[in-house]
């Protein structure tokens, strides 16, 4: 499958991580460039990669971890999740521009431009392996490595609403990003997700002061106006499971053979609660 072009709209969001400039789309799409003349090439698989020259890229999820994730939302098990996000987003009208930070596989952000035909986004992630599924995510999506910790390479005050979904805040580069006016759409695990599954398979317990840091990370520069908790239940295969667990933070502290002896001592299926609070942020100023 051919990575689509690249969208103009979305290029426009974009900063050139040496100098900050603005870019353009240059031979026939190849790649971008500045006015100073930096230049950055599109990767065959259709991303971009758009890290600070002095900057030690962070560590992204692996192949396989992009591959369970891929495994896991296709199932849809997390089309509740998608629902929220759609009206979060659409709560004060419909966004023209979206930016997806720690967006992964750019699964969430191409529900969203499905339902926002005048809309183009940005995913940005710290994997490659991520980037190259999200450069086919949606034919109005462009897909950047990059860091969220950093500084984002994107231009101030471009984005009508910005996403993190299990990802890093930066809050100050988050209220940046935003146009006045922007919000903020953050999701965060509930102290009761997965808890039938935390205990049997070893997996880190959400920290009870979470919403806390959540808290101390933004508010300095983004107001929260609302937040929604939403619950429900999936019926989990084992295989599933696996996946679950293979996608996200779980997995770096979990070996393959303990994961597998832990899941042959459940049921072959088994309901899981997903539990998740979804909070609007808006940028002060």
């Amino acid at each position: 499958m051919t990575a689509p072009p690249l969208d103009p709209r979305a290029v426009a969001l974009l900063s050139c991580p040496v100098c900050r400039a603005p870019f353009a789309v240059v031979d026939g799409g190849a790649g971008l460039a500045c006015a100073a003349g930096h230049r950055v090439d599109r990767a065959r698989q259709g991303h971009l990669t758009l890290m600070p020259p002095v900057r030690r890229p962070p560590t992204g999820d692996s192949a396989a971890m992009v591959a369970a994730r891929v495994a896991f939302l296709s199932a849809g098990h997390y089309d509740p999740l998608s629902a929220a996000l759609r009206d979060a987003v659409l709560a004060d009208g419909p966004p023209s521009t979206l930016v997806d930070l720690g967006g992964g596989t750019g699964h969430h952000l191409a529900r969203l431009l499905d339902e926002l035909p005048d809309a183009v986004g940005v995913v940005l992630d710290a994997s490659r392996y991520a980037a190259r599924r999200a450069a086919r995510a949606h034919p109005r999506a462009i897909a950047v490595v990059g860091d969220a910790w950093g500084r984002v390479p994107l231009l101030d005050g471009v984005a009508d609403r910005a996403l993190v979904v299990f990802a890093p805040r930066n809050g100050a580069e988050i209220a940046r990003v935003l146009r006045p006016g922007g919000h903020l759409v953050v999701v965060t695990p509930a102290p009761d997700h997965l808890t039938e599954i935390v205990g049997p398979l070893g997996l880190l317990r959400v920290d009870p002061d979470k919403a806390d840091r959540l808290a101390a990370t933004l508010e300095p520069h983004l107001r929260r106006t609302g937040a929604v908790a939403y619950r429900w239940t999936a019926l989990l295969e084992r295989s599933e499971l696996a996946a679950l667990v293979g996608m996200g933070p779980h997995a770096r502290h979990l070996s393959t053979d303990d994961l597998t002896a832990s899941l042959a001592r459940l049921s072959p299926s088994l309901q899981v609660t997903i539990s998740v609070d979804v909070a609007v942020y808006e940028r002060l100023g």
